[in-house]
């Protein structure tokens, strides 16, 4: 299992998981509850030189400077217009809060860690998806949980997390 859930499955069979999905395009996402500081409604970003193409700039929230990423960019999933639904998703991501721009948040699911299958092996050779810790399988949904560690590397979190409004 990745880092982002650091759940033995093996231990942990009758053990309740609580996550928060969310959409990017026609797929779903989850990532676990803990991590998620809170959502909020898409505010001005301010837009910072010199950053990858994904990394949307950074938002002040109470006082704090907060990088803030699209998630979609990230993934080559392609843009699309931020609407009412869009929210940017803070999360905790070793020690750090960054923001994630996603198309919409669903809900907080509970599910067994018994669900939690490894990611296919086809498809956890790409690129982005070492981002990928699992995947839950559900009669008529397929909910992809997310490493948030491995979504942005060390380096690019340490820049990011020193810039300045």
């Amino acid at each position: 299992m990745g880092a982002a859930l650091a759940i033995n499955v093996e231990e942990a069979v009758g053990e309740l998981i609580q996550l928060v999905s969310f959409n990017l395009g026609d797929e779903e996402y989850g990532v676990e509850v803990l991590k998620v500081r809170e959502i909020i409604r898409m505010p001005n970003v301010t837009r910072v030189p010199n950053t990858p193409y994904y990394v949307e700039g950074v938002i002040n929230l109470r006082g704090k400077v907060i990088p803030v990423m699209s998630l979609r960019k990230r993934f080559s999933l392609g843009e699309a217009e931020y609407d009412k639904r869009t929210r940017i998703m803070v999360m905790e991501v070793e020690n750090e809060l960054m923001g994630f721009i996603v198309d919409s948040v669903s809900e907080v699911i509970r599910i067994s860690a018994s669900e939690i299958q490894p990611p296919p092996p086809v498809v956890k050779s790409g690129v982005d998806q070492e981002c990928m810790s699992g995947v839950i399988n559900q009669t008529e949904r397929l909910l992809v949980l997310l490493d948030l560690e491995q979504v942005s590397s060390q380096d690019e979190r340490r820049m990011l997390t020193s810039v300045t409004i």
